[in-house]
């Protein structure tokens, strides 16, 4: 049994990062035939893409996917420790499986994400979750099949979490859930510290991959077929500052353009680490997206500071000017929290009046949710949630009305979409992204399915946009 503790999770050394390589025992190959498993992700891309590293491996010890959670012989829950709120869902779900458990006591139940590695949780589960048959954390993704194995031996809770800085582990397999868009880690951790955020002790320090690796990934990628990859981390613009090789995000960038996929996008942006490289090779490179996810966090720097941003307002609207003025089609969202210990009326005035300047095509906006084990957490939380409920509303009123207008300007032009498949809303219609992440609808055959066309924007809406395609 490995407990993880935020003490140790927070230690960072110049130790270099050791790299393996996933290879599966052959005797592991086998045990789940006539078995099936379901997964609930929670969170963020970098979740996502663990999920589907988690799918291939369940698949390469002959697990099949059941889309039905009743009916699965394995059900796991790949967590997030960023908000509360997906706290609280989380652990709801493990109330409805044991009842599921009660019902099929051969039923095997596992929590692994960052939830997994906080002190809390793991105490939570010792005490009133004792059914949870397997626990793992974010260093150990690729120990899945060893951790499963011994679960079947033991009829205790398995629980394996590491808080240390983090490995990184080539050759994970993954089980694709887009056949045409792909996540591609490029790195992993952070060493940013916010005074609000748990990442850097879930995640471990920041550790960047080789290269080589994504570079050869992309490649292959494009050679199955996909239009577009995401390149993730939880602060993709360090990218290389780990790997003393003289390369950077903006290196990486170039590098992945010049392997000829069609579409690259990158998330998640810190505005400390964004350079003038970094913006020129996005200009340079029409296949580099022109959309970029910038997290403002607050327009107040007393509130910057006590979150540990290290940028100022000032440097933001810089930074965002800069952006907008070399790649002038360039769709920019970010994220923005409310409420934070000690921000005042007139911090939230800040905030709204960068909002206002930049004009955002959207935003992520929150309510402040503390974190246990976190410096923000042991700050004095003085705002009345009636006013961060107050603050939130005209918050996003006003990014609501900004949205629209930035779509507006969309209306009766041309744009390229890369076409995805059914539309939720309606099945005789298609879905897809512009170039600038904008989500539209398009009455189309399923042909046109897999591929990047010209449509012509007929309607708009706030978070959307219909349209017929141009031939």
């Amino acid at each position: 049994m490995q407990i993880p503790s935020i003490k140790e999770a927070r230690v960072r050394t110049k130790k270099e990062t050791k790299m393996d390589v996933y290879k599966i025992h052959d005797n592991f190959k086998n045990i789940g035939i006539g078995k099936t498993y379901f997964i609930k992700t929670y969170g963020c891309q970098m979740n996502e893409h663990d999920s589907e590293n988690i799918k291939a491996m369940l698949e390469e010890m002959s697990f099949k996917e059941n889309m039905v959670m009743e009916k699965a012989d394995l059900v796991i829950l790949n967590t997030c420790a960023i908000r509360e709120n997906a706290h609280n869902k989380a652990f709801g779900m493990l109330g409805r499986l044991k009842h599921l458990k009660e019902e099929n006591p051969k039923l095997i139940v596992g929590l692994c994400g960052c939830m997994a590695q906080e002190e809390s949780v793991i105490k939570e589960i010792q005490d009133k979750y004792k059914w949870v048959d397997i626990v793992f954390g974010t260093h150990n993704l690729d120990r899945l099949p060893e951790i499963l194995v011994n679960s079947f031996h033991n009829p205790k809770t398995e629980i394996e979490v590491y808080s240390i800085e983090g490995n990184i582990v080539e050759n994970i397999p993954v089980k694709r859930e887009n056949p045409y868009k792909a996540w591609v880690n490029i790195m992993y951790g952070c060493d940013k510290f916010c005074t609000y955020c748990i990442v850097p002790f879930t995640r471990g320090k920041q550790r960047s991959r080789k290269p080589e690796f994504i570079i050869n990934e992309v490649k292959k990628l494009i050679k199955d077929g996909f239009k577009e990859v995401t390149l993730l981390g939880q602060n993709v613009n360090a990218y290389g500052k780990d790997l003393d090789i003289n390369y950077d995000m903006a290196n990486l960038l170039k590098d992945t353009a010049e392997t000829g996929i069609e579409r690259i996008r990158f998330v998640t942006s810190h505005p400390w680490d964004f350079n003038d490289n970094m913006i020129d090779v996005i200009s340079k490179y029409p296949n580099i997206m022109p959309y970029i996810h910038l997290p403002l966090q607050s327009g107040s720097n007393r509130v910057l500071k006590l979150m540990g941003r290290r940028y100022t307002k000032e440097q933001y609207l810089e930074l965002y000017q800069k952006i907008k003025a070399k790649i002038p089609n360039c769709s920019i969202t970010t994220d923005i929290i409310v409420g934070f210990p000690g921000e005042a009326e007139e911090d939230f005035e800040e905030t709204i009046d960068v909002v206002n300047k930049c004009q955002f095509d959207s935003a992520f906006t929150f309510i402040f949710s503390k974190r246990e084990g976190t410096p923000a957490a042991l700050m004095k939380d003085d705002v009345p949630l009636r006013d961060k409920e107050k603050r939130l509303y005209r918050l996003n009123e006003l990014i609501n009305k900004y949205s629209k207008e930035k779509n507006d300007t969309y209306l009766h032009k041309i744009v390229p979409v890369l076409i995805e498949g059914k539309s939720e809303k309606d099945e005789q219609y298609l879905m897809g992204y512009t170039d600038t992440m904008k989500l539209v609808n398009v009455k189309a055959p399923h042909e046109y399915i897999g591929k990047i066309v010209n449509v012509k924007i007929t309607d708009v809406k706030t978070w959307s946009m219909d349209g017929e395609i141009v031939k």
